[in-house]
Protein backbone atom coordinates (compact mmCIF):
# COMPACT_ATOMS: atom_id res chain seq x y z
CA UNK A 1 0.00 0.00 0.00
CA UNK A 2 1.20 3.49 -0.83
CA UNK A 3 -1.38 6.08 0.25
CA UNK A 4 -1.25 9.68 -1.00
CA UNK A 5 1.51 11.67 0.72
CA UNK A 6 0.48 13.39 3.94
CA UNK A 7 1.16 17.02 4.75
CA UNK A 8 3.58 17.59 7.63
CA UNK A 9 0.76 19.69 9.15
CA UNK A 10 -1.68 16.73 9.46
CA UNK A 11 -3.30 16.55 12.85
CA UNK A 12 -3.38 13.39 14.99
CA UNK A 13 -6.26 11.02 14.15
CA UNK A 14 -6.12 11.78 10.41
CA UNK A 15 -7.21 8.93 8.10
CA UNK A 16 -4.25 7.45 6.17
CA UNK A 17 -5.45 4.25 4.43
CA UNK A 18 -7.67 1.22 4.95
CA UNK A 19 -6.14 -2.25 4.72
CA UNK A 20 -8.53 -5.00 3.68
CA UNK A 21 -8.29 -8.73 3.00
CA UNK A 22 -10.57 -11.17 1.25
CA UNK A 23 -11.15 -13.90 3.82
CA UNK A 24 -14.07 -16.03 4.94
CA UNK A 25 -13.79 -15.36 8.68
CA UNK A 26 -13.12 -12.12 10.61
CA UNK A 27 -9.48 -11.09 10.92
CA UNK A 28 -7.54 -9.02 13.44
CA UNK A 29 -5.38 -6.24 11.99
CA UNK A 30 -2.17 -5.11 13.69
CA UNK A 31 0.98 -3.13 12.92
CA UNK A 32 3.82 -5.59 13.52
CA UNK A 33 7.02 -3.71 12.58
CA UNK A 34 8.54 -0.62 10.98
CA UNK A 35 6.63 2.05 12.92
CA UNK A 36 9.15 2.37 15.75
CA UNK A 37 8.24 6.01 16.46
CA UNK A 38 4.56 5.04 16.70
CA UNK A 39 3.18 7.55 14.21
CA UNK A 40 0.29 5.27 13.26
CA UNK A 41 -2.54 3.31 14.85
CA UNK A 42 -4.71 0.67 13.19
CA UNK A 43 -8.24 -0.43 14.04
CA UNK A 44 -7.97 -4.15 14.77
CA UNK A 45 -11.43 -4.79 13.30
CA UNK A 46 -11.69 -2.42 10.30
CA UNK A 47 -8.05 -2.15 9.14
CA UNK A 48 -8.29 1.67 9.09
CA UNK A 49 -4.92 3.32 9.75
CA UNK A 50 -4.84 6.81 11.29
CA UNK A 51 -2.09 9.12 12.48
CA UNK A 52 -1.43 8.90 16.21
CA UNK A 53 0.56 12.15 16.63
CA UNK A 54 2.09 15.09 14.75
CA UNK A 55 4.38 14.08 11.86
CA UNK A 56 8.05 15.09 11.66
CA UNK A 57 9.16 15.51 8.06
CA UNK A 58 12.71 14.25 8.76
CA UNK A 59 11.41 10.84 9.94
CA UNK A 60 9.74 10.00 6.62
CA UNK A 61 9.19 7.99 4.51
CA UNK A 62 8.07 5.33 7.01
CA UNK A 63 7.59 1.76 5.77
CA UNK A 64 5.76 -0.49 8.19
CA UNK A 65 4.15 -3.92 8.09
CA UNK A 66 0.53 -4.73 8.81
CA UNK A 67 -0.60 -8.23 9.66
CA UNK A 68 -4.09 -9.67 9.19
CA UNK A 69 -4.54 -12.68 11.48
CA UNK A 70 -7.35 -15.25 11.43
CA UNK A 71 -9.48 -14.41 14.49
CA UNK A 72 -9.78 -18.09 15.48
CA UNK A 73 -6.23 -19.33 14.61
CA UNK A 74 -3.20 -17.09 15.25
CA UNK A 75 -1.04 -19.32 13.02
CA UNK A 76 -2.97 -18.21 9.93
CA UNK A 77 -2.02 -14.67 8.83
CA UNK A 78 -0.79 -12.56 5.97
CA UNK A 79 1.30 -9.36 5.92
CA UNK A 80 1.54 -6.32 3.70
CA UNK A 81 3.85 -3.30 3.79
CA UNK A 82 2.59 0.28 3.91
CA UNK A 83 4.78 3.17 2.71
CA UNK A 84 3.84 6.61 3.98
CA UNK A 85 5.50 9.75 2.67
CA UNK A 86 5.18 13.24 4.09
CA UNK A 87 5.44 16.42 2.05
CA UNK A 88 7.01 19.60 3.29
CA UNK A 89 4.55 22.48 3.60
CA UNK A 90 5.70 25.90 2.44
CA UNK A 91 6.09 27.42 5.91
CA UNK A 92 8.42 30.35 5.28
CA UNK A 93 8.53 33.29 2.88
CA UNK A 94 11.88 34.36 1.42
CA UNK A 95 13.60 37.04 3.50
CA UNK A 96 16.26 39.52 2.39
CA UNK A 97 18.95 40.32 5.01
CA UNK A 98 17.99 43.98 4.63
CA UNK A 99 14.75 45.43 3.27
CA UNK A 100 16.62 48.48 1.97
CA UNK A 101 19.84 48.41 -0.04
CA UNK A 102 21.69 51.46 -1.34
CA UNK A 103 24.01 51.20 -4.33
CA UNK A 104 26.07 53.73 -6.27
CA UNK A 105 26.49 53.70 -10.03
CA UNK A 106 28.89 55.92 -11.93
CA UNK A 107 27.51 57.86 -14.87
CA UNK A 108 28.51 56.97 -18.45
CA UNK A 109 29.21 53.29 -17.69
CA UNK A 110 28.11 50.65 -20.19
CA UNK A 111 25.45 48.22 -18.88
CA UNK A 112 26.96 46.72 -15.74
CA UNK A 113 26.38 44.66 -12.60
CA UNK A 114 25.17 46.87 -9.75
CA UNK A 115 24.51 44.61 -6.76
CA UNK A 116 23.76 40.98 -5.95
CA UNK A 117 20.66 40.44 -3.83
CA UNK A 118 20.32 37.21 -1.90
CA UNK A 119 17.25 36.12 0.03
CA UNK A 120 17.04 33.20 2.46
CA UNK A 121 14.19 30.73 2.70
CA UNK A 122 14.08 28.25 5.59
CA UNK A 123 12.04 25.71 3.63
CA UNK A 124 13.63 22.77 1.85
CA UNK A 125 13.31 21.43 -1.69
CA UNK A 126 11.18 23.37 -4.14
CA UNK A 127 9.61 25.31 -1.24
CA UNK A 128 13.03 26.91 -0.73
CA UNK A 129 13.97 27.31 -4.42
CA UNK A 130 14.06 31.05 -5.17
CA UNK A 131 13.69 33.16 -8.28
CA UNK A 132 14.07 36.94 -8.42
CA UNK A 133 12.17 39.65 -10.27
CA UNK A 134 11.50 43.38 -10.42
CA UNK A 135 8.17 44.33 -8.87
CA UNK A 136 8.38 48.06 -9.59
CA UNK A 137 10.85 50.60 -10.88
CA UNK A 138 12.38 51.44 -14.25
CA UNK A 139 12.39 48.11 -16.10
CA UNK A 140 13.87 49.76 -19.19
CA UNK A 141 17.04 50.77 -17.34
CA UNK A 142 17.41 47.83 -14.97
CA UNK A 143 17.05 44.06 -15.08
CA UNK A 144 17.61 41.27 -12.58
CA UNK A 145 18.93 37.78 -13.23
CA UNK A 146 16.07 35.64 -11.98
CA UNK A 147 18.37 32.80 -10.90
CA UNK A 148 21.26 34.68 -9.24
CA UNK A 149 19.57 37.85 -7.94
CA UNK A 150 22.17 40.07 -9.62
CA UNK A 151 20.77 43.51 -10.53
CA UNK A 152 22.15 45.04 -13.73
CA UNK A 153 21.83 48.37 -15.48
CA UNK A 154 20.79 48.03 -19.12
CA UNK A 155 21.83 51.53 -20.20
CA UNK A 156 24.37 54.20 -19.31
CA UNK A 157 23.30 57.14 -17.17
CA UNK A 158 24.00 60.87 -17.44
CA UNK A 159 24.42 62.55 -14.06
CA UNK A 160 23.55 66.00 -15.43
CA UNK A 161 20.61 65.08 -17.68
CA UNK A 162 18.72 62.30 -15.88
CA UNK A 163 17.36 61.55 -12.40
CA UNK A 164 20.17 61.00 -9.91
CA UNK A 165 18.29 58.39 -7.92
CA UNK A 166 16.23 55.34 -8.86
CA UNK A 167 14.12 53.15 -6.62
CA UNK A 168 13.64 49.51 -7.64
CA UNK A 169 11.54 47.02 -5.65
CA UNK A 170 12.87 43.48 -6.01
CA UNK A 171 11.04 40.31 -5.00
CA UNK A 172 12.29 36.81 -4.27
CA UNK A 173 9.66 34.13 -4.87
CA UNK A 174 9.82 30.51 -3.76
CA UNK A 175 8.42 27.59 -5.77
CA UNK A 176 6.21 26.57 -2.88
CA UNK A 177 3.34 24.16 -2.59
CA UNK A 178 0.44 24.80 -2.26
CA UNK A 179 1.18 28.50 -2.84
CA UNK A 180 4.28 30.49 -3.67
CA UNK A 181 5.52 33.04 -1.14
CA UNK A 182 7.43 36.28 -1.75
CA UNK A 183 9.84 38.52 0.11
CA UNK A 184 10.70 42.08 -0.91
CA UNK A 185 13.66 44.43 -0.93
CA UNK A 186 13.94 48.06 -2.09
CA UNK A 187 17.13 49.09 -3.90
CA UNK A 188 18.01 52.78 -4.06
CA UNK A 189 20.48 53.40 -6.89
CA UNK A 190 22.34 56.71 -6.74
CA UNK A 191 24.00 57.91 -9.94
CA UNK A 192 27.37 59.51 -9.22
CA UNK A 193 29.20 62.21 -11.12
Amino acid sequence: YQPAPLSEKMLPDTFVVQISVLYKVPVIYSIVSGDEKEYFIISSSTGIIRTRKNLKLEDFPVIFNVRATDSSDANIFNQVSVTVEVIDVNDFPPVFPSSLVEARLEENLPPTQIVQLKAQDNDTGRNGFLTYGILSGDRLKFRIDEATGILYSTASFDYEEEPREYQIVIYAEDDGIPEKKRGYCTVIIKITD
